[in-house]
């Protein structure tokens, strides 16, 4: 009994902000976690609230450090994400780390540590609590690519628009509402990782 209590004592709820950088308006998203998720599971909880397809490499970086997957074939400096803990990583509110996904289009978000909030028995974990616009289609070619995108899906007369319009009508039939952001949605897919899996 006395070692399940210091274990919870040493367990708290992370509100983090994430925020996609270099576009405006911003693309961003807010949630909860439990602080003992390792990082290979941020990576999952961050691949499904920005909504990506966790179709190419990633990385997190916190000042000189980073965190990975360890590959035998590229040996680096990074660390294995799965022996780190995010509470090991940010330990006080307003500590930031960037997680780096798709090193060719080089998508960079910074990850804020809001609030550190006491656990509470039964908190649904991981939860997303709000976001602001859509995530960029996977391989539109980083920041420049997706401006691109955008001017040329939205204006019938652009000499892309067709050709864009085919290119994303594999996922969206044609559409895509850069402003669209399903919170319902993107809990559904949270509710579906595996307890164990998640640090609780």
């Amino acid at each position: 009994m006395g070692t399940y209590a210091t274990v919870k004592s040493l367990r708290s709820i992370y509100q983090l902000k994430i925020t996609l950088r270099g576009i405006r308006p911003p693309i961003w998203r807010r949630l909860l976690v439990a602080s003992t998720v390792n990082l290979e599971d941020v990576h999952v909880i961050l691949q499904i609230v920005m909504g990506w397809t966790d179709s190419h490499m990633h990385e997190f970086a916190k000042g000189s450090d980073r965190y990975g997957v360890p590959d035998e074939d590229f040996p680096s400096d990074s660390h294995d994400e799965t022996n780190y803990r995010l509470d090991q990583i940010l330990k006080e509110e307003k500590g930031k780390l960037i997680y780096t996904y798709d090193f060719g289009d080089s998508w960079s978000h910074e990850v804020v540590l809001e609030k550190i909030l006491p656990f509470e028995t039964g908190t649904v974990l991981p939860m997303c609590l709000k976001g602001s616009r859509a995530c960029p289609p996977e391989d539109i070619g980083g920041i420049m690519g997706y401006a691109m995108f955008l001017d040329a899906i939205s204006d019938p007369a652009h000499p892309e628009h067709k050709s864009m319009q085919e290119w994303i009508g594999e996922d969206l039939e044609g559409n895509f509402d850069s402003e669209y952001f399903d919170l319902v949605q993107v809990n559904d897919r949270l509710k579906g990782m595996n307890e164990n899996s998640i640090g609780i």
